[in-house]
């Protein structure tokens, strides 16, 4: 009477064989707290219970929406098991025997056709392979030793005293130090997974043995039913047999480590030499958890019986189960870091692609490419810059590609327009300032000095700064600290500088508005942008770059210009040269009506450009009375009042005339203007 069982069928399977221990009660039901865990719809959350009462094993339902039916009728009080009773709960099926052997004598010729599950089914009179029942009579089922919910390795608390531990539990101590550092050293699940069992041969009395994971589900998370093993290892005589069904769904359902004997894996002849011998003489199965979820198994085994498994092999086992547990969820997280940094430096590169095309400088004409040639020279040296040219040619695109090709690329850019602000803005936003400095400083700013420390800062509209910040600016430029407004903490940056103005500086320097030394300061290296009417060869090769830049925007589908839009376009003088054409071709492609961009889509303005005077070179209608005269005599005239409006400097003439000092030498000589010049 002190051995009793419940065996558990499911359908035409035998899913589990569970000891009754006496003094224990042991409830049924659906809910996962239950000792025996029935999945089946029919079954209440708590559906009945088994205990021991007088010597005899008893069955009570628990209020059952369903019922429990026992030996064909349905329960209705306390009801005493004998062996060989059937308890129903929906469809599944358990059996109340004492001895494993005598379980469903009647049908037998059903249990044939049935898939063993475990040893303790096989046990019940299964038959495998073919081999006859009563191969199996002698069998001992599958005991459970020892229980094991937390190895005191983990546990908190004060220290062993070293001179009161054990031997062995100091080399185990040991054993899990080191291997924990191996564990963390791991770059992979599998590799990680190699290393525990090579730390747990060497700490345990087993020879077999393998750890299988949860296989992953849609959200890549470990939480599906199924185990998979991930590393597996023998040292004796046989291959590994995985986890029996009955030990795997113990641990899995309890949380706890056990160590039991006498187990058959599902599909081999119970672990049995040819003279009938347990090769497994002893088991140890631990969950491989992480803050309550569980994540897998550690199986071991033992096949020799002079190496049996013990409590301590158990509790040096968990320990290393949840040491698995934590270095599993930190190599997920460093794959994850590394995953996202991939991700970051994949959009970093995109990002600065993205940049660099908007830095690209349009136009192959041979002005320009001597502009790239300067840039190329520019862009390795330290020495500061000056971009000059004309409103609207591209300047801070120019100081971007000096940037962008110089060795400070990864540092940061930084542009600010001195034109845009007031001294005193201009002051805070270029050497920042503390809090309460001035009215409305509620916190300390940062400056575009310090911002674009190791990088390049550029300054626009140079020309437009008053004097005192010419001064302060220049004691930067040689290299000297600076301090913030209102504040005293000497800060000094490591910055390159450039500079851009469409402003005569010469002009400014000698009429005391530009301080001579920060012009020479900044005139180091001069890059010279031309307008676009002086490089008309780049006027369709910008028209085609913007019209598929705004394709794209728009979503639009336009296939080009017709002839009369690109004359129109040729022939206009573009006093806001790039950054009015931008804006035209912008405004052509939103309210073009057909395929192709018409001159009537094209609004070009009225405006002088910087070099034409007021003698007529605006686009205006005839006036009434106009005199037509010859090509010869408007240049001659032309020419004569630029000379005279430049105080005859022929190299500034030639600049705005756009054309060379030799080719306007030639023409002085031509009409003889050198005659009239003395005759003025």
């Amino acid at each position: 009477m002190s051995n009793a069982y419940l065996i558990i069928r499911e359908g035409s399977k035998w899913a589990d064989v569970f000891r009754l221990v006496p003094g224990e009660s042991v409830t049924i039901g659906r809910g996962p707290t239950n000792a025996v865990v029935v999945k089946d719809e029919r079954c209440s959350r708590n559906h009945a219970e088994v205990f021991q009462a007088s010597g005899a094993w008893k069955l009570r339902d628990l209020d059952s929406r369903n019922g429990t039916v026992v030996a064909g009728g349905r329960l209705s009080g306390d009801y005493e098991l004998q062996p060989g009773d059937i308890i129903q709960i929906g469809n599944s099926h358990m059996a109340f025997v004492h001895d494993l052997a005598q379980a469903f004598p009647d049908t037998s010729t059903l249990l044939k056709t049935s898939k063993a599950v475990d040893g303790s089914a096989t046990a019940v009179g299964v038959a495998v392979n073919g081999e006859d029942e009563s191969v199996f009579d002698a069998f001992e089922p599958t005991m459970i030793t020892h229980r094991k919910g937390q190895s005191r390795f983990l546990e908190g608390g004060e220290a062993e005293d070293p001179s009161e531990s054990s031997p062995k539990i100091n080399r185990a101590t040991a054993k899990l130090c080191r291997l924990a550092f191996e564990l963390a050293k791991s770059t992979d699940v599998f590799s990680l997974a190699n290393a525990a069992l090579d730390g747990l041969f060497e700490g345990t009395q087993v020879d077999a043995g393998a750890i299988l994971l949860r296989s992953r589900d849609e959200s890549g998370a470990r939480r599906s039913e199924e185990l998979e093993v991930i590393a597996q290892r023998s040292d004796g005589a046989h291959a590994y047999h995985r986890v029996s069904s009955f030990l795997a769904s113990t641990v899995m359902r309890d949380g706890q480590a056990v160590m039991a004997r006498n187990v058959m894996d599902d599909s081999q002849l119970g672990n049995r030499d040819s003279r009938g011998e347990i090769l497994a003489t002893s088991v140890i199965c631990a969950p491989v958890r992480l803050e309550g979820e569980l994540l897998g198994l550690v199986h071991l085994y033992s096949t020799n019986p002079d190496k049996s498994t013990d409590p301590e092999d158990l509790e040096f086992t968990l320990a290393v189960a949840d040491t698995v547990g934590v270095a599993l969820e930190n190599l997920n997280r460093r794959q994850e870091l590394a995953e996202n940094l991939n991700q970051m430096q994949t959009e970093c590169v995109q990002l600065r692609e993205q940049l660099g095309v908007q830095s690209e400088i349009v136009g192959s004409s041979e002005v320009m490419m001597r502009v790239t040639q300067q840039i190329a020279r520019a862009a390795p040296s330290r020495a500061t810059v000056l971009i000059r040219g004309e409103s609207g040619v591209g300047k801070e695109l120019v100081a971007r590609a000096v940037h962008f090709s110089s060795p400070r690329k990864k540092g940061p850019f930084v542009c600010i327009n001195a034109a845009a602000l007031s001294e005193t803005l201009l002051e805070s936003e270029l050497f920042g300032h503390e809090k309460g400095a001035f009215t409305g400083a509620t916190e300390r700013k940062i400056g575009k000095f310090e911002q674009a420390h190791k990088g390049t800062l550029m300054l626009d509209e140079i020309g437009e700064m008053s004097p005192s910040i010419q001064a302060k600016f220049l004691r930067v430029l040689e290299g000297h600290p600076f301090e913030r407004v209102g504040g005293a903490e000497a800060i000094k940056v490591d910055v390159r500088s450039i500079a851009a103005t469409n402003r005569d500086l010469e002009k400014d320097v000698a009429e005391g508005k530009f301080r001579r030394d920060l012009y020479f300061r900044l005139h180091v290296l001069e890059i010279v942008v031309p307008g676009l009417r002086k490089r008309p060869e780049d006027i369709p090769e910008l028209a085609a770059y913007f019209l598929r830049k705004f394709n794209e925007e728009t979503g639009r589908k336009l296939r080009g210009y017709t002839p009369r839009a690109m004359e129109e376009l040729l022939r206009y003088r573009w006093p806001g040269n790039v950054r009015e054409m931008k804006n035209v071709i912008e405004r052509a492609v939103v309210l073009a009506r057909n395929d192709f961009i018409d001159h009537e889509d094209l609004v070009l303005s009225r405006l002088n450009t910087a070099g034409d005077t007021e003698m007529g070179m605006e686009r205006s209608e005839p006036q009434i009375g106009y005199q037509p005269v010859s090509l010869a005599d408007v240049e001659r005239a032309h020419i004569m009042r630029t000379l005279a409006a430049t105080a005859w400097n022929k190299s500034k003439t030639a600049t705005i005339l756009g054309i060379e000092r030799s080719t306007l030498d030639r023409k002085i000589r031509r009409y003889g203007l050198e005659a009239d010049r003395r005759g003025v």
